[in-house]
């Protein structure tokens, strides 16, 4: 990676988790989980520019961070729109550099798109199952694009891809969301090797698999509500290890990791974060 002056690069031989001073961008930073990656960032150090649809939200994370002592900016984008990602992208390093940390935390799943009793498979509307796919996988590819071209120029940086459990083994009632977190998998190890061998191996592209975290866009299908567990909802927990569902900052370690300098010799693979849910047979 580059850094900003001499002392940085003090700091990162001496600590190598230092990503003190890099401009990290965040996409679908005001979300649940976007946010806490956001505030460990800037924990970290960073100068964190959060991303998502809606100004206002992502200003209140701005503002959190802030009130910790850290640096942020707030942006709105539609990721899925490559114009609104390169006039940000313009704008970011027109005043605070080039980016060298990216992570793809936008997305989310549509009730339309999820099979029930009520909606079966082959009644699912097109338009939901087109616009789950486009936010968590398209709005991932074009946001590697756009941040992904500096990276190349530089030749050093970070991207970080948020798949899921899903795209690890199929689960039910989850049909696009699980085959674009799929699709993330098998695009974060393409787009690894291909910015390692055709610009730098200081480009890393990696991917972290949430297991089961209570979100807006799923609490549907773990609470009822009265808010006790569906029935899906305890058969995740009864297949979980760690026996509970996994919180925000479980993910920031591992986060953290990958994209320091700890993590140099880390690209083109998947860490699932789930309290044990993929090693589980069930028996």
């Amino acid at each position: 990676m580059r850094y900003n002056d001499g002392q940085e690069e003090v700091e990162t031989m001496t600590d190598p988790f230092s990503i003190r001073g890099q401009v990290a961008v965040i996409t679908g930073g005001s979300g649940v989980l976007g946010r806490e990656m956001a505030l460990a960032l800037a924990r970290a150090g960073a100068k964190v520019v959060v991303l998502s649809r809606g100004l206002a939200s992502c200003e209140r994370v701005v503002a959190a961070i802030q009130q910790e002592g850290g640096q942020a900016w707030a942006f709105a984008c539609d990721v899925t729109v490559r114009a609104d990602l390169e006039r940000v992208q313009a704008e970011i390093t027109r005043t605070l550099g080039p980016v060298s940390i990216l992570v793809n935390a936008a997305g989310g799943n549509r009730a339309q798109a999820t099979t029930s009793p009520e909606l079966p498979f082959f009644a699912l509307d097109e338009q939901a199952i087109s616009e789950t796919f486009q936010l968590n996988f398209t709005g991932t590819l074009l946001a590697c694009q756009v941040f992904g071209q500096g990276m190349a120029e530089q030749g050093a940086g970070c991207i970080v891809n948020i798949s899921s459990m899903a795209s690890l083994r199929p689960l039910t009632r989850v049909v696009s969301y699980g085959a674009a977190k799929a699709a993330i998998n098998n695009f974060t190890q393409w787009l690894a090797v291909y910015l390692a061998r055709e610009y730098s191996p200081r480009i890393r592209v990696n991917a972290l698999a949430p297991g089961f975290f209570l979100t807006e866009q799923n609490r549907f299908l773990m609470l009822d509500p009265q808010g006790g567990y569906t029935a899906r909802g305890q058969a995740i927990l009864d297949h979980t290890p760690a026996g509970r569902f996994g919180e925000p900052a479980d993910l920031t370690g591992a986060l953290l990791w990958l994209v320091s300098p700890a993590a140099s010799f880390v690209t083109g693979i998947v860490v699932p974060i789930d309290g044990g849910f993929s090693a589980f047979s069930g028996v």
